[in-house]
């Protein structure tokens, strides 16, 4: 519980009163974990069918539908700058920028009824990703901004574990909606439709708005934002999460891996992120707490440490019945110790008239050496084979994860 006093922020942060606890978690960040809770929800149940509709329903061609599946993972990391620009820009937008992110991708799930070629279902889509790249920025920046230094790892751990709850949820909703209705893709867009609109509502009524306080002679620009990357700190931080995002393998091939290994029958295929899910939900708190105490930096090479695992077993001969038990928690474990702890640490090394502007720099970034490494892993396995590919990004993981670790922060433990 949070012990509020009269000096509360008017982005949720509290102040604690001397000689009494630390407040956990800010109010803030349990109304945008709901949010986030209720609109993966919503994404999740058409992520789940998406792929099923556009090959099986739809008839597009493996190509069709791996040129969707990188707008669909890409797009939102070209728009990631501008949300986190326009949200600084008004000292206080914050929660209405991402609230736009929000509402633009609840628009989206109906129009995809009436999208039936590559064309429309690839504006669609790359609309929705738009709204994603929109909210992204501004939400962490709220959740940054709503907690005290010492307890931002946890904060940022509660956030994402409540956001992967919705992750677990949404493809069974949309499971037992395929299995309830005759007309199941409908069904299940038009049930994501209400779900996202309930989410967009929880943002309005229940995340505070915050104050326009920004100095009006230092309006946040894109090259002021540009320009924090001079600091040490945010520096090294960025280049790392560069390096290190060229060596991350997409969710989709290690699943395809998985699978290959275990021969897994497709209809059980979507069951795997499940456990990736289950992990992160299980592990997001804890370590977020634990970064808090011992420094994010460690928690985040950690977290590296374990995908690196995750691809050595995948190399490995062993096939076991504990395989896929043990790559999923792994898998789960490099995300609960890597997304929320980065963007941690992240923040306290950007001002807070940058906070929005800062992050997203950092996550733009990130996301698009991640989806530079899913296309040349896909070209690697398409030339050398699986195993090959594999092996090289193991290799790559592991150099990057090396030299990372000479470009420590300075700040790795909360003052």
């Amino acid at each position: 519980m949070y012990v509020a006093d009269s000096r509360a922020s008017a982005h949720g942060a509290v102040r604690p009163r001397a000689g009494r606890r630390r407040a956990a978690v800010a109010p803030t960040v349990l109304a945008l974990g709901t949010v986030s809770l209720v609109t993966d929800v919503s994404s999740e149940m058409v992520t789940a069918v998406l792929p099923l509709y556009l090959v099986t329903g739809l008839g597009l061609s493996p190509l069709g539908f791996g040129l969707l599946d990188g707008i669909y993972n890409g797009f939102s990391a070209l728009v990631r700058l501008v949300g986190g620009h326009f949200a600084d820009r008004g000292g206080g937008r914050h929660k209405w920028v991402a609230g736009l992110g929000y509402g633009i991708s609840a628009v989206c799930k109906p129009l995809l009824l009436a999208a039936h070629s590559l064309t429309p279902i690839g504006v669609v889509l790359a609309v929705d990703r738009t709204g994603k790249g929109l909210r992204t920025a501004p939400r962490d920046a709220l959740i940054s901004l709503s907690s005290t230094p010492e307890t931002r790892g946890r904060a940022f751990g509660v956030h994402r574990a409540m956001d992967t709850a919705g992750a677990l949820l949404g493809p069974l909703v949309a499971f037992l909606i395929l299995r309830a209705t005759v007309d199941g893709y409908d069904a299940v867009f038009t049930v994501s439709f209400c779900v996202a609109v309930l989410g967009v509502l929880v943002l309005v009524l229940f995340v505070p708005g915050g104050r326009r306080d920004a100095v009006r002679d230092e309006r946040p620009t894109v090259r002021a934002a540009l320009t924090l990357l001079r600091g040490r700190d945010l520096r090294r931080i960025t280049v790392c999460a560069l390096l290190l995002g060229l060596a991350t393998v997409s969710d989709s091939f290690v699943y395809l891996l998985l699978q290959r290994r275990l021969g897994v029958p497709d209809r059980w295929f979507a069951l795997l992120p499940l456990g990736t899910a289950a992990a992160f939900l299980l592990l997001a708190v804890p370590l977020g707490r634990l970064a808090d105490r011992v420094g994010r930096w460690a928690v985040f090479l950690a977290g590296h440490g374990a995908l690196l695992a995750v691809y050595v077993l995948l190399l490995t001969s062993w096939h076991g019945p504990g395989l896929p038990y043990l790559v999923l928690a792994l898998h789960g474990g490099f995300y609960a110790a890597t997304d929320g702890v980065l963007m941690a640490a992240a923040s306290d090394s950007v001002p807070q008239t940058l906070r929005s502007s800062g992050l997203a720099v950092v996550q733009t970034g990130q996301a698009l050496t991640r989806f530079a490494c899913s296309l040349l892993f896909g070209a690697a396995w398409t030339v050398w084979g699986d195993r090959a590919a594999l092996a090289g990004a193991a290799v790559a993981l592991a150099a990057c994860a090396a030299f990372s670790l000479t470009l420590r922060p300075k700040r790795t433990v909360p003052a």
